[in-house]
């Protein structure tokens, strides 16, 4: 296990454009191999943008609708576009055509709700998380606030018709992202602000632990750079109050989440990302405590940029990268 071993002082995530993009919540955000940045909004569309790197006005078109609500998204090997969808489960899409197919809408004998975040290995295989069976989308925050533990990891292998539970009992899981070698997964439990490794080969295939602990803030969607580290993407500061009552027994809990419902969200304006390497060490730790992008919940680095979406705002940040050295 790693804990957080981030600056005393983190490095100031810099914007340099806010690109609207006709939706909202652009939840997760991935750079095709042209640099092209693909994302899904509330609206059920799925979008790709061209051009957000370079100077003038970015091209945003429709390539497909769920008919749900997309969230995590992961570019698979034979040119299809996996999108982990709340309502429907897990989506394939044809980004030439805008054709939709399901690949899965059930685990373990039940629907499969809240799907969050997914990644493909080598071998076509799938794996995926599931952040709450308990509370769907619109009420993630009672989730988070209750603390239920019924979130999941899911694997699909190519040949299989339905997913097989991988890890259960994750704190509100949500990205999701191999190793360089492939040899474990890396999951954000945003609840319990940690990265968990599940190990795929070896004699401890199956087995779970913590890589890192203790983060500055709520861990959510994860992506990988070629060649480089995990980019994970922090959708809230680190809440003292909230680690206290985590600690509470779980009627206290359900009743703080009911109550926590009955408030309209805001979040607040801090925007927040980390690069960890694949032994958990924190490469870069990049914050901005008062910025007008707020809630970020996935970044993708491509052109040289940092790339954030958000469940909140209504369209994405394009930012300075970290200085090397």
């Amino acid at each position: 296990m790693t804990p957080f071993r981030g600056s005393a002082r983190p490095g100031t995530l810099t914007p340099r454009r806010y690109v609207r993009i006709g939706g909202q919540g652009p939840e997760d955000v991935v750079a095709d191999d042209r640099g092209r940045v693909l994302t899904g909004v509330a609206d059920g569309r799925v979008l790709r943008i061209d051009g957000l790197t370079l100077p003038g006005s970015p091209r945003v078109e429709e390539l497909a609708r769920t008919g749900g609500r997309p969230l995590g998204l992961a570019l698979h090997p034979d040119g299809s576009l996996l999108v982990c969808d709340a309502e429907r489960g897990l989506l394939a899409v044809d980004p030439e055509h805008g054709t939709v197919r399901v690949l899965a809408d059930s685990a373990a004998g039940e629907p499969l709700r809240f799907c969050s975040n997914a990644t493909v290995l080598s071998d076509g295989t799938v794996c995926f998380t599931v952040s709450s069976r308990r509370h769907p989308l619109e009420h993630w925050i009672g989730d988070l606030v209750e603390h239920t533990g019924t979130g999941r990891l899911l694997r699909l292998a190519p040949d299989d018709k339905e997913p097989e539970v991988v890890v259960d009992g994750l704190r509100f899981a949500g990205g999701v992202a191999a190793s360089a070698d492939e040899s474990f997964l890396v999951v954000a439990e945003t609840g319990a602000r940690r990265l968990t490794r599940v190990r795929l080969t070896g004699p401890a295939a199956g087995r779970h632990d913590v890589l890192a602990d203790d983060l500055p803030g709520a861990p959510d969607n994860i992506s990988r750079t070629p060649g480089g580290p995990l980019w994970v993407a922090l959708a809230g500061p680190r809440v003292p109050g909230l680690d206290l009552l985590h600690r509470r027994g779980p009627g206290v809990r359900r009743a703080a989440a009911r109550a926590a419902l009955r408030v309209p969200y805001r979040p607040t304006g801090y925007a927040g990302v980390l690069a960890v390497d694949d032994h958990g060490r924190t490469v870069h730790h990049l914050e901005r405590r008062h910025g007008g992008f707020r809630m970020v919940t996935a970044v993708c680095e491509t052109g040289g940029r940092l790339v954030l979406g958000s469940m909140w705002e209504a369209g994405v940040a394009v930012c300075e990268p970290p200085a090397t050295g």
